[in-house]
């Protein structure tokens, strides 16, 4: 029996987030007999999705994070790795900001495949994100195939030229659509669980990082709550500016209708139990969270800066992020309602369905047909 090949994916670390929720879903909808994943994580720590790697029979391994500083001992760390492993048919990278170092350094170990794969369309602030911009500038030029969940963050990460040449393939973030088929049952329960029968939910679900633009969501919803005196945030997520978040909520009196649930398993229930959707972020690839809440049949309100691709239903409005927190609650507010159904069926159609891309990526990885 022929043992299936390997693809590495490479990333920050595997913990909940939308690249590594994308991957997750794929990961467990492949054909394990044709291919078989593993990952290199920038990380020694135990990440949320390790267990579930080896269960499913995938290797985790890691090397020291980049620091710009350490570049010699980063580039010498993975080229220990890739003389020491060279078995991969593939190396597919979402951890863009340097890829076009290990990238090259994998394809010279005698890898045949090297993909980057653009999840973000944007950087951090200040230094940080300049440098990042300025690491991925050659990576169009050292990679085999370039990936993009989004033609904005296609552009964002390889250029418009490279884009416009077609040099860049985008493929949408696709979800386990059937996991979020609305279900009132299930609603019913989670709202009792958190005594929120009687509330008007809005939900967010995101990491707390500039990219996700928290603390405008707060803003918002100190409106909302003007307006809709049952109105209660559910924030899903965990992440670095949490405390920052909490605290501004203590500001503004919020503590009794902002509840924090951390990161979730079971994130699919959670849409069934929310109202109404707010999504605020500065930048995105393409949000999982917005296909996610869709197929729940749940309205979202998401800024004009996230792409048109992710609108598959009426059920998702655009706003401008220099409205006021006032104008982005007058719309959610204004919102008439209607009967709640699941849009799974319209996602699959538009290309969001992992079981469906996940033939494509079959062939891709064992015959390098795009």
């Amino acid at each position: 029996m022929l043992e299936p090949i390997r693809v590495l994916h490479v990333l920050g670390a595997t913990n909940i987030g939308g690249a590594e929720s994308r991957i997750m879903d794929m990961y467990r909808n492949i054909d394990k007999k044709n291919v078989q994943f593993d990952f290199l994580v920038h990380t020694d720590k135990e990440c949320f999705f390790n267990r579930e790697i080896r269960e499913l029979g995938g290797h985790i391994y890691s090397v020291p994070r980049f620091k710009v500083y350490n570049y010699v001992a980063y580039k010498k760390a993975l080229e220990a790795f890739f003389d020491a492993h060279s078995e991969f048919k593939a190396v597919h990278g979402h951890m863009t900001s340097t890829a076009a170092i290990y990238l090259p350094i994998a394809k010279k170990a005698g890898i045949p495949m090297t993909i980057a794969h653009a999840r973000s369309a944007g950087v951090d602030k200040g230094i940080k994100g300049e440098l990042t911009k300025w690491l991925r500038k050659p990576l169009p030029d050292r990679t085999d195939y370039c990936f993009a969940c989004s033609r904005i963050a296609g552009e964002a990460v390889f250029g418009e030229s490279s884009v416009k040449s077609g040099k860049v393939k985008v493929i949408p973030n696709a979800i386990e659509t059937h996991k979020f088929q609305y279900d009132k049952a299930i609603r019913d329960e989670v709202r009792s669980s958190l005594g929120l029968q009687d509330a008007y939910v809005i939900g967010h679900v995101g990491r707390f990082h500039y990219a996700k633009n928290h603390e405008f969501l707060i803003e918002i919803f100190a409106e909302i709550k003007k307006q809709k005196e049952n109105a209660v945030l559910l924030l899903l997520g965990d992440g670095s500016l949490m405390t920052d978040v909490k605290e501004q909520v203590k500001r503004l009196g919020l503590e009794k209708s902002v509840i924090f649930m951390g990161n979730q398993t079971e994130v699919a229930k959670f849409y069934h139990a929310m109202d109404y959707l707010v999504f605020p972020s500065r930048f995105e690839g393409m949000p999982g969270t917005i296909v996610e809440a869709q197929a729940a049949g749940l309205p979202s309100l998401i800024s004009n800066t996230i792409t048109g691709e992710v609108k598959v239903t009426e059920l998702v409005q655009f706003a401008p992020l220099q409205e006021t927190p006032k104008e982005w609650a007058d719309k959610v507010c204004a919102y008439k309602g209607q009967e709640r159904h699941s849009r799974v069926d319209e996602l699959g159609s538009a290309g969001f369905d992992v079981k469906t891309q996940v033939k494509w990526y079959e062939r891709f990885y064992t015959k390098g047909l795009l």
